[in-house]
């Protein structure tokens, strides 16, 4: 019997519309436990799912969006009037004044926005009168940008409006808010504030607010005065002078000063930190008795970060490790003086430590990073410019099974290094190894030769001179899941290294799945024909790239225009944001394709053929 022709077989039936297969309150139901960004990739499949997601948008609680920077056009479709709307967190380096009423919202009670340096102090004072529950507020970079102001009267609203703040970071420039009053008006400040963060103050707004808070102090009892930050639990205070302190006492921070900082020993977090960016300085008048002194009420410290005492030698910083028994992160820049006896019977202390800086401490050596290694715990070790560290100390750190970050920049490693690393047994997330510049091509292999392979995500191979074309074959070979590789300042890198990544797949996910950042500033070998594998669908999740500016300007404002969502950098900044360690949590959108938000975002939603026949 033959077998029948297929056209006379019926065609198939299509499949039934979405609002057909499930009720709409179903649909509803499940898009609400999604995040935003799930939500808004959903949105673009079909009409159904783009209906239930503008009603969702209007009762989330939280609104999660940092990883996308989107312009206040495309942004305020995405905040329609929800009364329900408790958390709000965006990137807003795309954002400016016309954003501010979009952002201070009835309501809230977080608000955390990254580079905002387009929006101007205004939004301290809209936040003051429209956001009296205000708990969390963290601004990045406000008013940075020249011309926008931001003054002291904005400071002085916020802090008198929003009567409820507990956590307050504002990492800006505080000469902004010079002003007589300025060490005053702190008392009017939340009294439940308990974490207070704040980004480049002058030294004499420092000195005159404890000199106000240390006053305020003494007077209790005998006159009614307001109490300066009776619940403050976190501090964090950093200084850029752009010209030496005088050698007066009076007009720097002292061993005297240093104690006023936490008087009643309450603080749980406690950072320090006076800046280089402008000049080689340091705290000059703050020493050993200053640092055991300030130890004896530190005993409910769990972090402290130390940048810039220059004067501070082991003791001092024994001190600290002896007398904090829950201290879990230690961080400290600049110790000139720290040696490896700050570390030498830690085995005997009760300490906990899972993150460890000691950036530019030039005088450690293996021999201290061994003892540091008993730390099982270590999930982070910054190790930058600690000039005297070599391969015994990475064979050390080759034995931490929850070592997740590690940062050896400027070290005198060799390729032996990498092959302990290979063979050991961190589940590394993120490697950086700028500026080592002893290592080879070979050290990648060895490197990748074990399970690091299958955890690395984050890779720094910049400004190291003997790395060519071919490391990078290795790295596309061995199918590791980057989401980030910076090779910055490489002269034998090039167009062959593009390629090669451009076509790179992971468990057979669409080429140059994974990348999100690209960092291929200043590479000797790239050339114009680079360009075209940045063009889509190739690296369809890549979200920060950096190019060499003397590149044609314009292919690259091409490229700019068909990836409206690609932040280019040509000048040599640095890319993204710090690693944050999530603890395994790096492809929380594993089968997600980012471009997919651009349609619906920008020129509407895509619909198949099928469902709109459909739907019709």
């Amino acid at each position: 019997m033959s077998a029948p022709d297929p056209i006379d077989d019926p065609a198939p039936d299509p499949p039934p519309a979405m609002d057909a297969a499930l009720p709409a309150a179903v649909v509803a139901t499940i898009l609400s436990r999604l995040d935003v960004r799930s939500l808004l990739l959903a949105s673009a499949v079909c009409r159904c799912l783009r209906s239930c997601a503008s009603h969702a948008l209007s009762f989330l609680p939280a609104f999660h969006l940092d990883e996308e920077v989107l312009t206040h056009d495309l942004l305020r479709p995405l905040l329609p009037r929800n009364p329900a709307l408790r958390s709000l967190r965006l990137d807003a380096a795309r954002l400016d004044d016309a954003a501010v009423d979009c952002l201070a919202r009835p309501g809230l009670h977080e608000l955390t926005l990254r580079n905002c340096n387009g929006i101007s102090g205004r939004l301290l004072r809209e936040l003051s009168a429209t956001c009296p529950d205000l708990r969390v507020l963290s601004l990045n970079s406000l008013a940075d940008r020249r011309g926008l102001a931001m003054a002291f009267s904005d400071l002085k609203a916020l802090l008198d409006g929003c009567s409820s703040l507990e956590t307050l970071s504002l990492a800006l420039d505080f000469s902004k808010f010079d002003d007589p009053s300025f060490s005053h008006v702190w008392s009017s400040a939340s009294q439940g504030l308990s974490s207070l963060e704040m980004g480049f103050i002058p030294l004499q707004m420092l000195l005159a607010l404890l000199a106000v808070a240390i006053e305020s102090r003494q007077r209790i009892g005998y006159v009614k005065a307001p109490v300066f930050f009776p619940s403050l639990q976190k501090l964090r205070l950093t200084d850029s002078p752009i010209m030496e302190p005088e050698s007066a006492t009076a007009t720097d921070l002292t061993d005297a000063g240093l104690q006023q900082i936490n008087p009643k020993g309450k603080l749980k977090h406690l950072s320090l930190i006076r800046s280089q960016e402008f000049i080689y300085t340091s705290f000059r008048h703050v020493n050993d008795l200053g640092i055991l002194l300030m130890s004896e009420k530190c005993s409910n410290l769990e972090s402290i970060c130390l940048g810039g005492f220059s004067r501070v030698t082991d003791t001092g910083f024994r001190a600290i490790i002896h007398s904090c028994p829950g201290l879990h992160k230690l961080k400290v820049t600049n110790g000139s003086h720290l040696t490896d006896l700050v570390f030498h019977d830690i085995v005997a202390t009760s300490l906990c430590l899972t993150h460890v800086s000691l950036r530019w401490c030039t005088l450690l050596t293996d021999v201290g990073i061994e003892r540091l290694s008993f730390n099982k715990d270590l999930n982070v070790l910054d190790l930058k410019d600690c000039k005297s560290l070599g391969d015994e100390a990475v064979r050390a750190l080759s034995c931490l099974p929850r070592l997740r970050k590690l940062v050896l920049d400027g070290t005198v490693i060799t390729n032996q290094a990498m092959e302990y690393l290979g063979a050991g047994v961190c589940p590394l997330a993120s490697l950086s190894l700028r500026g080592c510049y002893k290592l080879t091509n070979d050290c990648i292999p060895l490197l990748l030769a074990g399970s690091v392979k299958e955890s690395l995500h984050a890779l720094d191979l910049s400004r190291i001179p003997s790395l060519t074309d071919d490391a990078i074959m290795v790295i596309v070979r061995a199918r590791t899941p980057l989401t980030e590789l910076r090779l910055r300042e490489n002269p034998e890198i090039g167009d062959a290294s593009v390629k090669a990544l451009a076509s790179m797949q992971f468990e057979g996910v669409t080429c140059g799945s994974t990348l999100q950042l690209l960092d291929l500033y200043d590479c000797g070998g790239i050339t114009l024909l680079a360009m075209k594998w940045f063009k889509k669908p190739l690296f369809p999740r890549l979200r920060w790239l950096g190019l060499k500016g003397s590149l044609n300007r314009i292919m690259v404002d091409a490229l700019v225009l068909t990836r409206p969502f690609l932040r280019l950098a040509c000048g040599g900044e640095e890319l993204g944001t710090p690693y944050r360690d999530t603890s395994g949590e790096w492809c929380r959108h594993e089968d997600d394709d980012s471009e997919d938000l651009e349609p619906w975002q920008l020129d509407g939603e895509p619909v198949s053929d099928a469902e709109t026949t459909n739907e019709e």
